[in-house]
């Protein structure tokens, strides 16, 4: 039985690690490497960097701002933001990633998936969903994809595109919902049930970590690791903090 990975998230804009709600209202939160250091150094497992303004301004992710990161980790990297083509890939992973994420672009063009996948391996093929409740009102009526830093919906179900992409070739897919992102109100565990039922490949749980209890709740739901930013970047916890909380509810983490 593989152990559950403890995931820190650094949303990057400007070479800075920013934070906020709904991919909105970012504010500061210190320096990417330093932060990715130190996370390391708490006991992270990976770390996962997305350059936040990268698609929204038509640009690449910056590659000097993996390089910086890369220098500081012996764990694994991946990153994500403005990937559209295998070119934008192998540019991040020759600059230290170990993973590469792709949300947008695959949207739009699907084979871009496949052609990372045969180039550099589904192993290092990342899909990132940020999927929203299609009627906020009726949960029952499931989630869309949403884009563009949740600003544009494609009506394309995440279910249903989760599981092409990994026929396509994703090797992972990191699931975040648009609509817990940021508000500490705990992960959607019924999207990560959904999405981790439809597809055969590991499921990187996002989007409104706040206690322990919301990590053992996405990972009793389907989840293969457990993403977050606020509750580290604030100093409310560490990983090696939470991995002894699971670990005390019978959940198998890396000491």
């Amino acid at each position: 039985m593989l152990t559950v990975r403890i995931i820190p998230c650094l949303d990057v804009r400007d070479g800075r690690v920013v934070k906020g709600v709904r991919f909105q209202g970012l504010r500061d939160a210190g320096d990417p490497a330093t932060q990715a250091a130190a996370y390391e150094q708490q006991g992270a497992d990976e770390i996962v960097v997305l350059d936040v303004s990268a698609t929204p301004e038509g640009r690449a992710t910056q590659a000097d701002t993996v390089r910086r990161v890369r220098a500081q980790l012996s764990i694994p990297l991946t990153v994500g933001g403005g990937v559209r083509n295998a070119e934008n890939a192998g540019t991040l992973l020759e600059a230290g990633a170990d993973k590469v994420g792709v949300n947008t672009a695959a949207v739009e063009q699907p084979a871009v998936l496949t052609q990372i996948a045969t180039r550099f391996g589904a192993q290092c093929t990342v899909l990132a969903i940020d999927a929203a409740y299609r009627d906020p009102h009726d949960p029952a009526a499931g989630w869309e994809v949403v884009v563009l830093s949740g600003k544009r919906r494609t009506g394309r179900d995440a279910v249903a595109w989760a599981r092409e992409a990994v026929e396509r070739g994703a090797g992972e897919i990191l699931l975040t919902s648009w609509d817990r992102d940021g508000t500490r109100a705990g992960y959607d565990d019924a999207l990560i049930a959904a999405i981790a039922g439809a597809v055969n490949v590991p499921v990187i749980a996002s989007g409104g970590a706040d206690t322990p209890a919301h990590l053992l709740s996405a990972l009793r739901a389907g989840a293969d690791a457990v993403l977050a930013a606020s509750i580290f970047h604030y100093g409310d916890t560490t990983p090696a903090q939470l991995k002894r909380e699971l670990a005390a509810q019978g959940i198998r983490v890396r000491q």
